[in-house]
């Protein structure tokens, strides 16, 4: 019996480090203002004239706004793809006198 305490414990350890992070990664943000325009798959949302942003809708978007509602959009940023180049390593030349 006390050779099974210790791996459930470093299991269910393992168990919360793994919910923990999935919590992380499902962080939602959410962008309050009026609705300029409504297309297929297309929502945007203007909250002043320096700040329209627009949002990719899918059938499993919930709500169905209209053009002049004021609304409060909740979304979460996902990166799709990612491409890295290498940092650069520039060295300077100084001429000492």
């Amino acid at each position: 019996m006390k050779r099974l305490i210790i791996p459930v414990i470093a299991l269910s350890f393992l168990l919360l480090g793994f919910l923990a992070g999935a919590q992380a990664a499902a962080k939602a943000y959410q962008f309050t203002g009026t609705v300029k325009t409504v297309d297929a798959g297309t929502l945007t949302v203007e909250k002043s004239a320096s700040q329209i942003w627009n949002f990719e809708t899918s059938k499993d978007t919930k709500g169905t706004p209209k053009v002049g509602d004021k609304v409060t959009v909740y979304y979460k940023m996902v990166a799709t793809e990612i491409e890295a180049k290498a940092a650069s390593t520039k060295t300077s030349t100084t001429k000492k006198k």
